[in-house]
């Protein structure tokens, strides 16, 4: 019974999000949702991440709080860049970095961090050199958002193994 409905919450869920858009509970329209939920129950099983482990659970507060006043500075800072850029042009480009991270998971939270913060914008990663495009509104010291994504790195590295 698992191989056929290996996700049952998530069949169910799908199925009720169908009937809800559809906004009808006919025979025919309960049919397609089932065969469709199941369908993508069956796609979901391929498309499972590794798994990771919490490791130092202390740190994880810690990191959270540096992201969180990392973004709400960089918020401040893409405030002053957008406010004065008619008396001076903003020197916005592209940069890459060296980021050695092999878990998925870190990689993932790597990019929710990096988009999430104003003025920063995640491209590409190569997996084969392990470096990263990124993409920065105001890339006046290159070296300093190095060395903050590499921390970000650092510390995911710690918390997720």
């Amino acid at each position: 019974m698992r191989a056929w409905f290996p996700y049952p919450l998530l069949l169910i869920a799908l199925l009720v999000m169908w009937l809800l858009l559809n906004q009808s509970a006919a025979p025919g329209s309960i049919v397609v949702g089932v065969v469709l939920s199941t369908l993508l129950g069956w796609v979901t099983v391929k498309l499972q991440p590794t798994q990771s482990r919490l490791h130092r659970l202390r740190q994880i507060g810690s990191f959270s709080l540096v992201v969180a006043a990392d973004i709400i500075r960089s918020n401040v800072a893409v405030a002053g860049t957008i406010l004065r850029a008619r008396r001076t042009p903003t020197n916005s480009g592209f940069m890459t970095v060296d980021v050695d991270l092999e878990n998925e998971n870190a990689l993932a939270l790597l990019a929710c961090i990096l988009t999430a913060t104003p003025g920063t914008a995640w491209l590409e990663y190569d997996r084969r050199q392990k470096n990263l495009l990124l993409h920065v509104l105001d890339i006046e010291n290159e070296d300093l958002w190095r060395r903050t994504v590499k921390r970000y790195a650092a510390g995911l590295k710690e918390v997720l193994k």
